[in-house]
């Protein structure tokens, strides 16, 4: 694997446990000579987790979009910054680029970014692994929603599987690497998204 694209938030969170575990992630990263591909941000989390990696002498390559870069401050020292139009450009050039995806703690934009690369996995748009860093089981609500979507018939176990989870980068990353994706018949192609 050679890069992730972290979907994750641009504020600090209520502790700092938060910014040490996008640290970790970071250096974790630099280390495994895996790329970070993310929004662009100096700020919060994600400038934490850019910070880490580059100063582990990582890659990171951001992709902002114009109309955010003013309010985020884009990262000034990052190996690539990639400004385009929209947030749904943002997005999709973030996918081409990564060989998977992982949330950290972020509020409705990391979910929103998260939910719809999860449902591009289940409509068979791409077989590359998800995963969810549980930093401070920040995401045991999430975790127990997916469990309850099973268990309600919302969703079926096979996609449960999907988003991988863990509260240890290094964990998660060995999860990565063992990631088998599931046969999904695509129903539909990238134009109709």
């Amino acid at each position: 694997m050679k890069s992730l694209a972290v979907f994750c938030g641009s504020r600090n969170g209520g502790s700092e446990v938060y910014i040490d575990g996008a640290k970790m992630l970071g250096k974790e990263l630099a280390k495994r000579g895996i790329t970070l591909v993310y929004g662009g941000s100096s700020l919060g989390i994600m400038g934490a987790v850019a910070n880490s990696v580059l100063k582990a002498g990582g890659k990171a390559i951001g992709v902002m979009p114009k109309f955010l870069d003013s309010k985020e401050r884009s990262h000034p020292h990052l190996t690539e910054l990639i400004i385009v139009d929209s947030m749904h450009e943002r997005k999709a050039m973030m996918s081409d680029l990564a060989e998977g995806f992982i949330a950290l703690p972020g509020g409705p934009g990391t979910m929103e970014e998260f939910f719809e690369i999860f449902t591009w996995g289940q409509l068979g748009l791409h077989q590359k692994p998800l995963g969810i860093l549980n930093i401070n089981h920040y995401y045991d609500p999430l975790i127990a929603l997916f469990n309850h979507m099973t268990e309600e018939q919302f969703m079926d176990e096979k996609f449960r599987s999907m988003a991988l989870v863990d509260t240890e980068p290094s964990a998660l990353l060995h999860k990565f690497t063992h990631f088998k994706p599931i046969n999904v018949k695509p129903y539909l192609t990238e134009d109709r998204t």
